[in-house]
């Protein structure tokens, strides 16, 4: 079986890391092995030391591209959410993974605001936190993702079974492995 990258990318609060913990059980319940690597997990553990700057954020991006890779060569899964908010950094990482889907978790700044449970576009309004992506810093939409789903717009399911559809439609599973799963 031949590994792959699924990269979520999205604003702050966009619903990533909830998207990929359902994907990640269903192509669990495939028989794929899958790794996640959520953007605050790797800055605990990997990234630790690194700011906010683009540089510190880019330089996060690339370890998480890192290991990624890695993932996706031993043939498993390695499902990616970290906003990751320049295009730059990540066509790199499509560049340096090779089997990579992006999933361009799109939604309203204004609901990613009021999904807020840490409190973060709080203080970055106030402006206790500086380079906020999507308020003091920018978020670079992807200009050709795979995968859009729009979380303001859709359930939680529906965004998942586009994601689905859309791994089944570029090849990297099968409707047959999908029979026996529920979305």
């Amino acid at each position: 079986m031949k590994g792959f990258t699924v990269w979520f990318t999205g604003l702050p609060s966009s619903g990533k890391s909830t998207l990929a913990r359902m994907l990640e059980k269903v192509l669990n319940d495939m028989d794929f092995h899958v790794e996640v690597l959520d953007g605050d997990e790797v800055r605990l553990r990997l990234s630790k030391g690194l700011g906010f700057s683009k540089e510190d954020r880019d330089e996060n991006i690339r370890r998480i591209s890192y290991v990624a890779k890695i993932v996706t060569r031993c043939g498993a899964v390695a499902i990616t959410c970290a906003i990751s908010p320049y295009r730059e950094i990540r066509d790199e990482a499509r560049r340096e993974i090779g089997r990579f889907v992006e999933v361009y978790v799109k939604c309203t700044l204004e609901e990613c605001i009021s999904r807020d449970v840490k409190g973060m576009y709080k203080k970055a309004l106030s402006g206790e936190i500086k380079n906020f992506t999507g308020i003091s810093d920018p978020y670079e939409e992807p200009l050709n993702p795979e995968i859009i789903v729009e979380t303001d717009k859709e359930s939680q399911e529906e965004s998942l079974s586009k994601i689905v559809s859309g791994l089944i439609e570029l090849g990297y599973i099968t409707k047959e492995k999908l029979r026996n799963v529920s979305l």
